[in-house]
């Protein structure tokens, strides 16, 4: 079997091949982080968790690079209205980004790179294009040169001539032509701003991810990811910014996830329709809310509703019931035997090779899904007799958590944390994040979570709470 995917450059699904053999280099467009991330962004949060899964699951070593946008005009505002600095609005949503991906059973990517912290390298990106004529210093900002790109609009396959110019874009007479897009924004009084060879300022927001990519990743990615709507402008101004420079493909493989609705209404903010994962994880468990996202095929829209919420919440009972049930049994299996028995490990096989096929299909995760549930009847079958052999058993177990361990869309029983032992836990956790002893700190926040157990800060200290 061979990985395929859709690359939106091609329209075309592709053998994966990557650069270098036995390894990926993935960079997926991460938040603006004034503001705590919605089920929109818990979609490619999500799903390209699981592809970083599954590629490593095949063998590959992953660098997986998320970038956060920590300084831009929404996070001037936002601590404008809570009169603080940028730089505590950063703080604030970056830690709560990260409680919302391990509340939504996502691990963090090998780095997320913040603006903030790579503006050296912005600075010297920026002054690369300028020196080489695809860029231009005027009125104190400085913009890319859109016609010393002949390619550009090649990803979106947007039709620029068409454009028109002060209706779909503010005509603006800095510039050279309009279709040409800002690298630098000289700084207003006040603004958090930074020392350049063109006067104190800030990025704009499509050079940042070309300077993090190519300084964390090289020149050449193997996938680059995000959502449909970042195709035009951003990711084709990466395009015209790296390419430019390099002289190479910026990726390889480009992917994007389709939108999300609200109860079949597109999601925006005039609509007020918005849904928090804050919110998400208060109403559901991670396992349903990860199944939800992932019995749609990624690249299809995706309809946020309670029915489809209470379906995914039955779909993941469903699974887990089996799981419990063969746990349960194999706890009281009498019955060895030579190993597991031919019919059995005939149909396990099936099953294994149709989930990693409909993987190896461009991640249909649909399907993949439709796999296990071939899994649940097969577990449910040896359930229902009288006899059930330790083998079988053991073998059902091993050939779920091949597949869990992807999707990661059911939870296996373990023993319940008495109160007085999850109190006991976080009151070493405290004294551990006292020490800086994180290891500690990170594996007690994990066995909680494990064990469904909401931690809450209040202004009386820390509490708790069962899912």
């Amino acid at each position: 079997m061979t990985l395929q995917i859709y690359n939106t450059m091609t329209r075309e699904k592709e053998e994966f091949v990557p650069v270098t053999p036995g390894k990926v280099n993935m960079y997926v467009c991460g938040p603006t982080v004034y503001d705590y991330i919605h089920i929109g962004n818990a979609r490619p949060v999500i799903f390209f968790d699981v592809v970083r899964a599954y590629l490593e699951d095949r063998g590959y070593e992953v660098k997986y690079v998320v970038n956060f946008t920590d300084v831009d005009d929404k996070l001037i505002r936002k601590a404008e209205a809570m009169n603080t600095t940028v730089t505590e609005v950063a703080e604030k949503f970056i830690a709560a980004y990260y409680e919302d991906i391990e509340g939504l059973g996502v691990e963090k990517a090998t780095l997320n790179p913040r603006v903030t912290e790579n503006m050296d390298d912005i600075i010297a990106f920026i002054d690369e294009l300028v020196k080489t004529g695809h860029a231009y210093p005027s009125g104190g900002d400085v913009y890319f040169r859109t016609s010393s790109f002949e390619s550009y609009g090649k990803l979106s396959r947007q039709n620029l001539e068409q454009l028109q110019f002060g209706i779909r874009i503010e005509v603006d007479a800095r510039k050279e032509n309009q279709e040409d897009f800002v690298l630098w924004k000289g700084a207003k009084p006040g603004e958090i701003s930074w020392d350049s060879p063109w006067g104190a300022g800030r990025p704009g927001w499509h050079i940042e991810c070309s300077a993090m990519a190519r300084r964390y990743l090289g020149d050449t990615l193997d996938i680059h990811g995000g959502g449909q709507d970042l195709q035009f402008p951003h990711h084709e101004c990466e395009i015209a910014q790296s390419e430019c420079l390099s002289g190479h493909s910026l990726s390889n493989y480009w992917m994007h996830n389709g939108y999300v609705n609200i109860n079949n209404e597109k999601m925006s903010k005039s609509l007020g329709n918005g849904i928090t994962v804050q919110d998400l994880r208060k109403r559901y468990k991670k396992e349903a809310l990860r199944y939800f996202v992932l019995s749609t095929h990624y690249r299809n829209p995706l309809n946020f509703s309670a029915d489809n919420m209470q379906q995914s919440i039955n779909s993941v009972e469903r699974i887990e019931n089996a799981v419990s049930g063969v746990h349960h049994r194999l706890e009281t299996a009498t019955v060895g035997g030579e190993g597991v028995s031919d019919e059995l490990r005939t149909k396990l096989e099936a099953v294994l090779n149709d989930f990693y096929a409909k993987m190896d299909e461009d991640f249909n995760t649909p399907d993949a899904v439709t796999a296990i549930f071939e899994w649940v009847n097969e577990a449910n079958l040896i359930l229902r007799g009288e006899v059930a052999r330790k083998a079988d058993l053991e073998a059902l177990l091993d050939t779920f958590r091949k597949m869990n361990r992807v999707l990661r869309i059911a939870s296996e029983p373990g023993a319940e944390l008495l109160d007085e032992e999850v109190e006991a836990l976080i009151v070493e956790r405290t004294e551990a994040r006292k020490m800086k002893n994180w290891s500690r700190s990170d594996e007690i926040r994990d066995l909680l979570a494990e064990q469904g157990i909401l931690l809450e800060d209040t202004p009386q200290g820390m509490r708790w709470r069962r899912k």
